[in-house]
């Protein structure tokens, strides 16, 4: 079997525990796409392999059935097929997979899945460990293994502080301290690059691409655990951002612009709100309009996709009817390229019809946990990599209240590695924030359109 040094040193202790009955618990970081499902199929080859004639079970669990525990019993086949066992195993119900009177069982982890009878005497395995819920996991997975001290991987790459493999790694670093017997297992992209100069080459481009802080390159390469919330952008963060172009009230011809909307709530401002200036507690329809820019970087021969943003409208307490040929006027006359447009909720018939009116380039976005946490990443890979720019300081109040709201911002990260971003409403809003997030979704995959001319008019 083909395994580099560092999966090596894990097999041997994983063998080691089920060979002296040792019963360990061994947790594994390793860094995304450094070889961790390689070893797991590998060792569950081995195993199989080993307890062919004698028999006996190992058990392995996803967070999910699709597509994680099928891709498990794909690529276990698979590996078997490549050691001549291809005419050998046979499957049962699906998800066993059984070499002579050996077997292996792939199941899920999801909250619904009913796991409960499976007993793993040759080893348990818990993959995405820290994705998989503490819960389940004590009260269903690990009394599998109680009767017969079985030993215990937990294979992944950390999140927070509140994992499921968190957990297990301070224990194992416990427990090591006091009687010496390593259970806890780490390689990070580095380690894993010496053994792979293509694979340090794609890291290296993560780096550049989304900067060294970013929550994902944290916690996937550098396999570092983040705070389970706190302040979104850090002060650094925010200078970064900071440009020296000026705002632009025009398009400049031959430039490519995006833009992004965050719609507010219907409601109409009372003429008593509007009298005492209260008008600032409600929510505003911001569009944010940014230029494509390209920035090239001494260290590669690619140009690199940014965005600058020149140019902020925003409308307090203006019914959506009303709203309408504004919102059109404006993206007709800056004749974007793309818009994003928040059509969560209300906002779903404005963007029915901005899309009716302006063509294929207004893109419906809808919020859910997990939209919303892949623009939060896309954003912070803007920021982290030098490819976000604000226009210059102008004094105005849409200038301000953009700064006071990223300097307000707060982040939530969650067990299934997503993430919340926000101002609490108690601080204020966060339109213009999320006006800001979907410029950057936009930029996303950003390919201009050949033909000339602006938005339709029909």
């Amino acid at each position: 079997m083909k395994l580099r040094p560092y999966q090596q040193e894990v097999a041997r202790a994983v063998l080691e525990s089920i060979q002296g009955s040792k019963g360990l618990t061994l947790s594994v970081e390793i860094a995304r796409q450094g070889g961790k499902n390689e070893l797991s199929a590998h060792l569950e080859v081995l195993l199989l392999t080993l307890f062919m004639s004698i028999g006996g079970s190992l058990v392995k669990c996803s967070p999910t059935f699709k597509p994680q525990t099928v891709i498990s019993i794909a690529r276990l086949k698979d590996r078997l097929d490549e050691f001549g066992y291809d005419r050998l195993y046979r499957t049962e119900m699906g998800y066993i997979i059984c070499l002579a009177a050996a077997r292996a069982v792939f199941l899920s982890a999801e909250e619904h899945a009913s796991v409960v009878g499976h007993t793993a005497d040759i080893l348990l395995e818990i993959d995405e460990s820290q994705d998989v819920s503490k819960e389940k996991y004590t009260k269903e997975f690990r009394p599998m293994g109680s009767s017969t001290n079985v030993t215990t991987v937990h294979y992944g790459t950390t999140w927070d502080d509140s994992t499921l493999l968190e957990e297990v790694k301070q224990l194992n670093l416990e427990m090591e301290k006091k009687d010496g017997i390593k259970r806890h297992f780490r390689y990070d992209w580095q380690e894993v690059a010496r053994h792979n100069p293509d694979y340090q080459a794609y890291v290296e481009g993560e780096r550049a691409r989304l900067g060294e802080d970013h929550p994902l390159f944290r916690t996937q390469y550098l396999l570092l655990p983040i705070k389970g919330g706190g302040g979104f952008l850090t002060r650094q963060q925010i200078l970064s951002m900071l440009g020296s172009h000026p705002r632009l009230n025009e398009p400049d011809e031959g430039k490519t612009y995006i833009a992004g909307i965050d719609l507010a709530g219907e409601r109409e401002e009372t003429k008593e709100e509007a009298l005492t200036a209260s008008r600032q507690k409600l929510d505003s329809t911001v569009i944010t309009i940014a230029e494509i820019d390209t920035i090239q970087r001494p260290t590669s021969t690619l140009a690199e996709l940014g965005i600058k943003v020149v140019e902020h409208y925003q409308w307090t307490g203006t019914p959506h009817s009303q709203l309408y040929p504004l919102i059109v006027q404006t993206l007709r006359k800056w004749k974007c390229q793309k818009v994003l447009v928040d059509a969560t909720g209300i906002g779903q018939p404005v963007a029915s019809f901005l899309r009716k009116e302006l063509g294929s380039r207004v893109t419906p976005f809808t919020f859910t946990q997990k939209t919303k946490s892949d623009m939060g990443f896309e954003l912070l890979s803007l920021v982290n990599s030098g490819r976000l720019r604000l226009y210059y300081q102008d004094g105005s109040n849409e200038y301000r209240e953009l700064l006071t709201q990223l300097e307000k911002a707060r982040s939530q990260y969650r067990p299934n590695q997503t993430m919340n971003f926000y101002v609490d409403p108690s601080e204020g809003h966060d339109d213009f924030l999320v006006s800001l997030a979907l410029v950057a979704e936009a930029a996303r995959d950003f390919t201009p359109r050949s033909a000339k001319g602006g938005l339709r008019d029909e």
